[in-house]
C-alpha cells in the first residue's frame, strides 16, 4: 500500500471513565474493588516490591497478588482488599455522609486519593 494511502487511525476522547467507554457496567463494590487494586499495584510499583514479597507482607500466595495486580478480582471481597491496604501500611478513612442535592434515591460511592508529598 503506497504511504499516503494508509489509513487514518480514529481516536476517540475518553469520558474519563475506561469501563463506561468500554460498555462496562460496574456496581459501586466493583468500582471500589478496581481502585483498592489499582492502589496495591501503584505501591508495588512504587516499592519496587516482587510478587512474592508482596505475598509476604499481605499474608497470601503469589498467585493471588498475580490475580490481583491484573485485576482479575473474582474472589476478593472487599473486606480482603481493605485488609491487604492496611497490611501495606496504608491508613484507610471512611467518610458518610449525605447526599446534599437528590438526583436520585441513591447514593453514591466516591473514591479520594491521597496527594503524594
Amino acid at each position: 500500500m503506497p504511504r499516503d494511502a494508509e489509513p487514518r487511525t480514529r481516536v476517540t476522547d475518553s469520558s474519563g471513565d475506561v469501563y463506561a467507554d468500554l460498555g462496562v457496567e460496574l456496581d459501586d463494590k466493583d468500582r471500589l474493588k478496581l481502585a483498592i487494586a489499582h492502589e496495591i499495584s501503584n505501591v508495588i510499583s512504587r516499592r519496587k516490591l516482587t510478587q512474592t514479597e508482596v505475598a509476604r507482607i499481605i499474608g497470601a500466595d503469589q498467585a493471588k497478588v498475580s490475580s490481583l495486580t491484573r485485576g482479575r478480582l473474582k474472589g476478593f471481597s472487599l473486606e480482603r482488599l481493605v485488609a491487604y491496604l492496611l497490611c501495606l501500611g496504608y491508613d484507610i478513612d471512611v467518610h458518610i455522609s449525605q447526599q446534599r442535592e437528590r438526583t436520585s434515591d441513591k447514593g453514591e460511592v466516591r473514591v479520594h486519593h491521597a496527594v503524594a508529598m
